[in-house]
């Protein structure tokens, strides 16, 4: 199941699977932005009724970092370079909530807190039911963060990669390099999946995000040489000044 905010697209990813007799598990990745989006998303889970188990992040910006608002004392999940940002960034996530909430006037029942945060060895696996999430590392975007492959239903989670209305974005900890080789490490995962769900858009069918997936690699190749041209889906105003970002970040490294 996926749901998508309202501000900036950003999904949130359900994955439930079944165990054996009448155990099963059930994990939120990722988060909607809006107060009401998170106040909804317990009563849509329990309408399916589905029990959360745990909430896994893609990786540590804010906006992906929303889950234990939903659901409050619940473990969050995330690869141990996200769990190390959040530890060298005390209240950072907060921070930058709280400047996004004033800027655009949102009001919050309470204060974003973390809680329990369970560092995950990645590339690795996570145990669901009766089965396994495959977790693949990725930077780029950030330094830090994961994919997450669900096999059996053939969806990779992609965080902030591969998104149908953002660019590729390199932030302060990000890099070129290092994001080319994240879409070379999920390309096979891509050219497999039945769905690919993206940190920022709607979910794509395989075909579609591998249009996207050549689309941000030919962009990057020539980003160095101020060359690059944004895919003509991803021309926005917002996407240029990305692009100026990046640009700016590729001269002066």
């Amino acid at each position: 199941m996926v749901v998508r905010s309202a501000f900036w697209q950003t999904t949130c990813t359900v994955i439930h699977r079944a165990g054996t007799g009448d155990d099963a598990e059930c994990f939120v990745v990722d988060s909607p932005v809006l107060p009401d989006e998170l106040d909804a998303l317990p009563m849509v889970l329990a309408q399916a009724g589905w029990e959360v188990t745990g909430l896994l992040c893609t990786h540590g910006d804010w906006d992906h970092l929303l889950g234990p608002a939903a659901f409050p004392g619940a473990t969050l999940g995330c690869a141990e370079t996200t769990a190390a940002r959040l530890r060298a960034e005390p209240g950072a996530a907060q921070r930058e909530l709280r400047d996004f909430d004033e800027e655009h006037y949102v009001e919050r029942p309470r204060p974003l807190s973390l809680g329990h945060v369970d560092p995950i060895g990645v590339p690795g696996h996570v145990g669901i039911g009766d089965a396994e999430l495959d977790l693949l590392p990725t930077a780029g975007h950030t330094a830090d963060g994961m994919a997450i492959w669900v096999p059996w239903a053939r969806v990779l989670a992609c965080g902030d990669y591969l998104s149908p209305v953002e660019i590729p974005w390199l932030s302060e900890t990000g890099g070129r390099d290092a994001y080319l080789a994240t879409l070379e490490l999920l390309r096979p995962y891509v050219e497999q999946a039945d769905f690919v769900v993206p940190g920022h858009g709607t979910p794509l069918d395989g075909r579609r995000a591998l249009a996207i997936l050549r689309e941000d690699v030919e962009y990057l190749r020539a980003l160095p040489d101020g060359d690059a041209t944004l895919p003509l889906a991803r021309r926005t105003k917002a996407q240029r000044k990305i692009h100026a970002e990046n640009l700016e970040r590729t001269r002066t490294r």
